[in-house]
């Protein structure tokens, strides 16, 4: 019965999300506090709900109940466990479930830390939520059910897709689709603004931690994304500008902008428009990664193809959420305000101009994302947009973004005056230029002759110092006294003065330099060539070698395989009797339920560089065609991913915002007290 248990927790699921998105929007209007109260209990009963039916799907999963079609179809009696799990959320079906789970659960996050809102603001937030609910749970019972029964039952699954058998795709998602739904949140909070026509400090103090916490989970999504992409597939790249990965990318550059701007409202009262409209474009954007990958529109190793019926449905909800919201903005748009005037050169004007710059990237990415799906829709012909296209208009737009990030934290709100921060950064600016020419001279002096400078090398390297500098020299005006002194204890004491939101912007700031200077090295230094080798035969991938030892045959609990065996020497020529520095254990497998082959990667990891080893088809003579490939500070991209996500974690943790709902609280309660008197 656990297939039954799931389909009517999903009814009533629906049933709770109908009741949350009428109820309390027809409490705000009227003004009933009674109505308005429901909305707690009809989130908590959304969330409950549709957490017992994933719990329902799961243990189908987990049971090998081969009597829904959706386990049949996507897991295996020789699947391990972790795996099991993985495959709950690997369909289609599974992954929209994920996706109402958490759209579910962040409505009952709102409702449980909301204290500090006003009942009516918080009606309207919950109740826009729910509908969003409402959309979501109608897809999945009336397109996409995943507790369809397969009659007769199947004797065993087809298993899992071989590239989601790993323990990347355990997190990924989850972590991924927190994001991606947690962007409801400011959009639901952007519409009930609307509605109410507020739009002042209080409100973009309380919409800034929930979209902190969204941006940082999805930061956390596209790294590791990246990072499985990189280990997985058996190609090396860390970014392939696929349109399922832009799909991710584009709400993470618009959320981006959103946190500046939520900063700019809170602080000055201004950007109130610009706010309101990156909140609705954030969320939109994340819609339409949801139509691209559920549409079967796209063909990409992260796409699940489904019939055009899901499509359509996916389609229309993305026309009403995004056309009525905007319709609503241009209904409010004269009643939100410009706010206070600003300078030409403020903090304001640094952030506006960066938030540009991020929305017109973000623009140009969506361009070649869907610009071949549109011809390729009007029988206008196939054109593939890949690397060349949003290398070339990604980058260059990135450049005076960066530039302007360095100066946003230091400049003066309202006005700036340009001497005093030419002053400020002349220091900052000189040692970057510096450090950016000498750092891959004195690599060449050193012996490491393959990290000769190159004029794009030393720009991004500036851009990566110039940031970092930026950051040091802001830190260093927190902390130090007036009279410039610093000492241990004053340090300490001073930081803790200033509040998190400070200290995390500063650390997604280092993260953005650490990524940046990661991109620039592996972009411009890698190295990658592919060998014809027999046992015993050694070869050269950059400053170092590889001996082919021989392979054996291996058996896993769902596959078979060779493995192949490589000894890892300093040198493009190793001296006799060398040590190796590391084994190498790169395999190809054969899945047994399907007879896919799958290609693992083996990877010498190390802070300064990886060794990446794939091998490819057995030739004749018992020899292989072996891919290696050397990524010279691959893994400080995503260092800098992690960073960015602790920044954003750190800042949405501020003691103001939990300052502001005590305050609410207490005075509720002394309001509450003459009455009980």
């Amino acid at each position: 019965m656990i297939a039954e248990i799931g389909q009517f927790s999903l009814s009533l699921a629906l049933a709770f999300s109908l009741v949350l998105a009428i109820v309390p929007m027809l409490g705000a209007a009227r003004n009933d506090a009674r109505l308005m109260a429901l909305a707690r209990p009809a989130a908590s009963g959304m969330f409950l709900f549709t957490l017992i039916a994933f719990g329902c799907l799961m243990a189908g999963f987990l049971q090998n109940d081969f009597s829904i079609a959706l386990v049949a179809t996507h897991s295996n009696s020789a699947l391990p466990l972790p795996y099991r799990i993985a495959a709950t959320w690997g369909s289609h079906e599974g992954s929209i479930l994920l996706w109402a789970l958490m759209l579910a659960g962040w409505s009952c996050a709102v409702a449980a830390f909301s204290s500090s809102l006003s009942d009516v603001l918080r009606a309207r937030i919950l109740a826009v939520m729910g509908i969003l609910a409402v959309g979501f749970l109608l897809f999945t019972l009336l397109t996409s059910n995943p507790f369809e029964r397969l009659v007769p039952a199947a004797a065993d699954g087809r298993d899992l897709n071989p590239l989601l058998q790993d323990p990347g795709m355990v997190f990924h998602p989850p972590l991924l689709y927190m994001g991606y739904v947690g962007l409801a949140v400011a959009f639901s909070f952007a519409v009930a603004g609307m509605i109410a026509g507020r739009f002042d400090a209080a409100w973009a103090r309380w919409t800034r931690p929930w979209t902190l916490v969204a941006w940082s989970f999805l930061s956390l999504g596209i790294a590791l994304g990246s990072f499985w992409a990189y280990y997985e597939l058996g190609w090396g790249g860390w970014w392939f500008w696929d349109p399922v990965e832009n799909a991710s990318f584009m709400p993470w550059l618009v959320a981006t902008a959103l946190i500046h701007s939520l900063s700019v409202t809170e602080k000055r009262g201004t950007f109130r428009s610009w706010t309101v409209l990156l909140a609705i474009l954030a969320f939109s954007l994340s819609l339409l990664g949801t139509f691209l990958v559920r549409s079967g529109v796209l063909t990409s190793v992260h796409a699940f193809a489904t019939d055009p019926a899901r499509g359509v449905f996916i389609l229309g909800f993305l026309a009403l959420v995004i056309g009525g919201s905007l319709t609503l903005f241009a209904w409010r748009a004269p009643t939100i305000g410009a706010g206070n005037r600003f300078g030409a050169v403020s903090r304001e004007s640094f952030l506006l101009a960066n938030n540009i710059l991020l929305v017109v990237a973000t623009a140009a990415v969506l361009l070649g994302t869907l610009y071949p799906l549109v011809l390729d829709a009007l029988n206008l012909g196939k054109i593939s947009v890949g690397p060349p296209y949003f290398d070339s208009v990604f980058y260059p737009l990135m450049a005076p973004a960066l530039f302007l990030m360095a100066l946003g934290p230091v400049a003066r709100w309202k006005n700036a005056e340009l001497p005093e921060m030419a002053h400020r950064f002349k220091w900052v600016l000189a040692v970057a230029v510096i450090a950016a020419f000498v750092a891959p001279l004195v690599a060449s002096l050193a012996g490491h002759h393959e990290l000769a400078m190159r004029p794009l090398v030393s720009l991004g390297l500036a851009f990566a110092f110039w940031v970092a500098g930026a950051v040091l020299v802001s830190a260093f005006d927190l902390v130090r006294t007036r009279d410039g002194k610093l000492s241990v204890g004053s340090m300490a004491g001073r930081a803790r003065r200033h509040p998190a939101s400070v200290w995390g912007m500063h650390i997604a700031h280092i993260g953005i330099a650490v990524f940046v200077l990661g991109v620039t090295l592996v972009k411009s230094y890698e190295i990658e060539g592919e060998h014809r080798v027999t046992v015993g035969d050694t070869f050269s991938a950059g400053s170092y070698s590889l001996r082919f030892t021989g392979t054996e045959e291996i058996r896993g609990p769902n596959y078979t395989g060779t493995r192949g065996t490589f000894l890892l020497f300093e040198g493009a020529k190793p001296a006799e009797g060398a040590k190796p520095i590391a084994t190498l254990l790169p395999e190809k497998r054969t899945y047994l339920a399907g007879g896919m082959p799958m290609t693992e990667a083996a990877i010498d990891r190390s802070l300064i560089r990886d060794v990446y080893i794939a091998m490819g088809e057995p030739v004749d003579g018992g020899a292989w065609v072996i891919r290696a490939q050397v990524k010279p500070f691959i893994n400080w991209i995503w260092i800098g991913w992690v960073l960015m996500a602790l920044g954003g974690f750190s800042a949405a943790a501020d003691k103001r915002y939990r300052r502001a709902r005590e305050e609410r609280r207490s005075a509720a309660a002394a309001a509450a007290e003459p009455a009980r008197g």
